[in-house]
């Protein structure tokens, strides 16, 4: 990859102005799910919340399919989609977290990711550059984590059931902050590189 590249996707992409496109109304759609899977998840109504999460994972890739098909990329769907992503996992580990299905440790290490890139922003915003463009490894980590949540809600289901469903929503869940992680260190890179080329400029 060049040096270039941060710079180039960042100011030659030209996402649409729109505002009323099917993707981002399907974004919205799964925006407004996200305080009724909170009660759901909260009140301990597993099957509904695995309903709905499972229904927000399949418009998270549909919305982009349509994006991308029909030409329906925009600013807003840039910004919509990833913080529907991201609402989703922070309301799915405060829920896990609270009803001791998951260790709060695991919520931190997610939730720190969040804050380390929301640290880059200011520098992004002194260089003229708004937020970096979804990595394919965040995209990765975040479907890796909306993958393992609803397996770790029937982890507690007794039986073969709950013993295969813990086994691979842990190692997905791990997989998933790995990738997040990952992700995260690579957008570092790309800060740091657009830093560098402007001082040089």
């Amino acid at each position: 990859m060049s040096s270039q590249a941060p710079r180039e996707r960042t100011r030659t992409a030209a996402p649409s102005e729109r505002v009323w496109t099917v993707p981002n109304a399907i974004s919205g759609v799964r925006l407004l799910l996200v305080p009724v899977f909170a009660v759901l998840i909260f009140t301990g109504r597993d099957v509904a919340a695995i309903v709905v999460l499972v229904v927000a994972g399949a418009s998270d890739w549909l919305d982009g399919v349509i994006a991308r098909r029909f030409d329906q990329t925009s600013r807003v769907g840039q910004l919509l989609d990833p913080a529907a992503d991201r609402l989703y996992i922070f309301v799915t580990l405060i829920g896990l977290g609270w009803r001791e299905v998951v260790p709060w440790w695991l919520v931190l290490v997610i939730a720190a990711r969040d804050v380390f890139l929301a640290g880059m922003i200011p520098t992004l915003s002194r260089h003229g550059y708004g937020p970096l463009p979804v990595h394919l490894a965040g995209k990765a980590g975040t479907f890796a984590l909306m993958y393992s949540f609803p397996l770790l809600l029937l982890a507690g289901s007794p039986g073969t059931l709950g013993d295969v469903a813990s086994t691979v929503g842990w190692a997905s869940a791990l997989w998933g902050v790995g990738l997040y992680w990952f992700a995260a260190l690579l957008y570092l890179e790309q800060v740091v590189r657009i830093v560098r080329e402007d001082r040089v400029a």
